[in-house]
């Protein structure tokens, strides 16, 4: 590894030693990995086994997010660990810092900190502001306030019903388009729910991840009306939002 020239302070205020030149970053965040893929073609010498984008990615596999292989993460060698608060476990990343590793933590939870934390996290990389970071950012800009409010249930798991709750990044993108959320002040982020006992609402936005709604397996459960999204530009913090800025209204009206 590098010499050590700085410690950094990551989303959680969290001191982390970031070497002179980063040359080798494992992500075991699908949306981190994209980010760092997108920005540094190369850099990337691990990523989880759901880090699907870009499709060509070509790295080692070390597991998934809420059960990464710290060993072979270890065996990689990074000068730099990219997880998110939400997505991993703290013992997970607690194991890769007693073998010695660097681990930046996100904690992404608005539309407008997402550009923060991305610019931020990528600065850790030794990268600069990326065009697609930027576009990102312009696109979102420029979406006009929406003309009407809706409120909506966002369903992201059945048997047992989950949906999106308080204090998400979710919550925040459906918020800028005209869209809120109806549990939104619930305890908790991702609540249990009946959807015989939901508060009044007049959307249902269905995505397709991490459980794959259907037009055959979702709406039929729900009177309002539904709309069938993309759980990766709903859900997902990276090069996504240009795509979703520009997607995402059109796919709720």
């Amino acid at each position: 590894m590098a010499d050590v020239i700085a410690e950094l302070v990551d989303d959680e205020q969290r001191p982390v030693p970031v070497p002179t030149e980063v040359r080798r970053v494992v992500s075991i965040v699908p949306s981190l990995t994209e980010a760092v893929a997108a920005s540094a073609p190369g850099l990337l010498v691990g990523a989880t086994n759901w880090c699907t984008h870009p499709a060509d990615l070509d790295v080692a596999r070390i597991g998934g997010t809420k059960n990464p292989d710290v060993e072979a993460i270890v065996e990689l060698k990074p000068d730099l660990v990219l997880a998110n608060q939400e997505e991993n476990r703290r013992p997970d990343l607690d194991a890769l810092r007693a073998a010695g590793l660097a681990v930046w933590v996100t904690d992404i939870r608005t539309l407008d900190g997402a550009f923060t934390s991305l610019a931020r996290m990528l600065a850790a990389c030794r990268l600069g502001k990326p065009a697609w970071l930027v576009e990102a950012e312009r696109a979102w800009a420029a979406l006009p306030d929406p003309a009407t409010r809706r409120r909506a249930v966002v369903p992201i798991w059945r048997k047992p019903w989950m949906a999106v709750g308080s204090d998400t990044f979710t919550g925040s993108v459906l918020t800028r388009l005209g869209v809120d959320n109806v549990l939104a002040d619930s305890p908790e982020r991702y609540p249990r729910f009946d959807p015989a006992e939901l508060p009044p609402h007049d959307l249902v936005v269905l995505p397709d991840e991490p459980y794959r709604f259907t037009a055959d397996d979702g709406p039929q459960f729900f009177s309002a009306p539904a709309r069938l999204v993309s759980g990766r530009l709903l859900t997902w913090y990276g090069p996504s939002l240009v795509e979703a800025a520009a997607v995402l209204p059109a796919a709720l009206a």
